[in-house]
């Protein structure tokens, strides 16, 4: 998945870096990145921050799959940066571990705590409210069997 750009240039106006501190360039670079995480959480119904040699992200995965509902992966050990966004993940859901499952702009937790949702009769009627308030939306992307 492609990151789309956020215009962050108004906040670099006026901006002057002091000796050799790193700190408003790391605010800022922190700034974007949970600007897009956030993005991504708004603009998708499921989003699951994964990694790909994680074997409870692939038990996440499977389950989404074996229910027939899109999902959106993103994928933190391909990214340079896979760090930063589980530094901001942790300070949103206070958790550093993947994976971390948002449905319906919603964290609801890991794969045990997803699964926990299915078996409880839970999981498909939060990805439904999602369905229905994309349909009104109808070009937000959900999909259900």
């Amino acid at each position: 998945m492609a990151w789309k750009a956020l215009p962050r240039l108004s906040l670099l106006r006026g901006w002057r870096r002091m000796g050799n501190s790193t700190s408003a360039t790391t605010d800022l670079s922190n700034t974007a990145t949970a600007n897009q995480i956030e993005q991504t959480i708004s603009d998708n119904c499921v989003v699951i921050f994964s990694k790909t040699t994680c074997s409870y992200c692939n038990m996440a995965k499977k389950l989404f799959e074996d229910m027939n509902v899109n999902y959106t992966a993103i994928e933190l050990d391909m990214y340079e940066n896979g760090s930063q966004f589980q530094d901001i993940l942790h300070q949103m859901t206070g958790g550093r571990t993947v994976p971390r499952i948002f449905i319906n702009g919603t964290f609801v937790g890991g794969a045990t705590d997803t699964q926990r949702l299915h078996r409880d009769g839970k999981l498909l009627p939060l990805v439904h409210q999602c369905l229905l308030r994309r349909g009104r939306n109808s070009e937000q992307p959900c999909s259900l069997p």
